[in-house]
């Protein structure tokens, strides 16, 4: 073979090598958007007045999206008022239910669609202001665990008595269920440390014991059936410098075993009615990065995301721009 069709064979080679390199696979995330990806359901499309559903389900759909392991579909429910009748999600074709709503009661096939599609094992992440939903559904409060406040058979908002269940306490050590009287509250919001009870749980392995969460409400005092309940972190606001604090360590990360389902629950994260984006407590890292681990454990049973550097500490806050992620 002449020299000069050696070199030309080698120029070749080089060259289809170098491609090769240049189309291999870049970052971790890039690997993970390449593996099949879980199908989430945003359903959102009411809230009482306290809430702004159609803001915080546009900042968790954003936030949903930010790791390459989900892809979400929002699915909006007829406004408060309206003909629920037709409401009728197609919840089977989602490996897990992202609920950001509180509102009008569903039609009962669609309960019916929702307890069949949990209970033989569909994730369920219940968020914040989902706490207030379907006071009234006993397998809903099964599903949740506890709740709060809620709109009543008159229209007013009402909080769940002792009716629905007991409180969920942390006490020396271990989950307390406290029967005695008390309804759902909060002190303004604020800072607050956030306690891991459960360091092995797949949710919260590798984070800090303590870490400080931003400007939230601290959902206290609720109430339900509290059955299959596992506390995964709590916080505590003293009540000589909060108004409204229970002064007891409440729990705001649980999961919830219900049939062969996993509920994820989180009460962090108020949107306001005159709140705009860039919302604090939804871009503090602590909530955006349990939000993410706790959807794709809900969806999976496991969970295969890191935990990022800049993941807050037990007395600083870590709250991401929007604009630069």
């Amino acid at each position: 073979m002449h020299p000069c069709q050696l070199n030309v064979r080698s120029l070749a080679l080089s060259i289809l090598v170098g491609l090769l390199s240049f189309a291999a696979p870049g970052p971790p995330g890039e690997a993970a958007a390449a593996r099949p990806r879980i199908k989430v359901m945003l359903l959102t499309g009411q809230s009482n007045r306290y809430h702004n559903w159609s803001l915080s389900s546009a900042i968790l759909q954003r936030l949903l999206e930010q790791p390459g392991i989900f892809v979400v579909d929002k699915v909006t429910s007829p406004p408060m008022g309206a003909d629920m009748s037709g409401f009728r999600p197609d919840f089977g074709k989602y490996d897990v239910v992202v609920l950001d709503y509180e509102g009008d009661e569903w039609s009962d096939p669609t309960k019916q669609a929702f307890v069949k599609y949990v209970k033989n094992g569909g994730g369920l992440v219940s968020f914040h202001a989902t706490d207030n939903a379907f006071p009234r559904w006993p397998e809903f409060n099964e599903m949740i665990g506890i709740g709060g406040w809620g709109l009543q058979l008159d229209g007013s908002l009402g909080a769940r008595t002792e009716a629905a269940g007991p409180k969920v306490r942390w006490r020396d050590g271990r989950m307390v269920l406290d029967d005695s009287p008390g309804l759902a509250m909060h002190p303004p919001k604020h800072d607050f440390a956030i306690d891991v009870r459960a360091l092995d749980h797949p949710i919260m392995r590798g984070l800090p014991a303590r870490w400080m969460h931003a400007d939230d409400e601290l959902y206290s005092q609720l109430r339900g059936p509290a059955k299959n309940l596992e506390v995964l972190a709590t916080a505590f606001a003293d009540p000589a410098k909060h108004k409204g604090a229970s002064g007891e360590h409440e729990p705001v990360l649980m999961t919830i075993r219900y049939g062969q389902g996993r509920v994820f629950h989180t009460t962090l994260g108020h949107v306001g009615p005159k709140d705009v984006d860039p919302v604090t407590p939804l871009n503090c890292v602590g909530f955006i990065v349990t939000l993410q681990r706790g959807a794709e454990w809900a969806a999976t049973g496991n969970v295969t995301q890191p935990v990022p550097s800049d993941f807050p500490i037990a007395d600083k806050a870590s709250v991401r721009n929007p604009k630069m992620d």
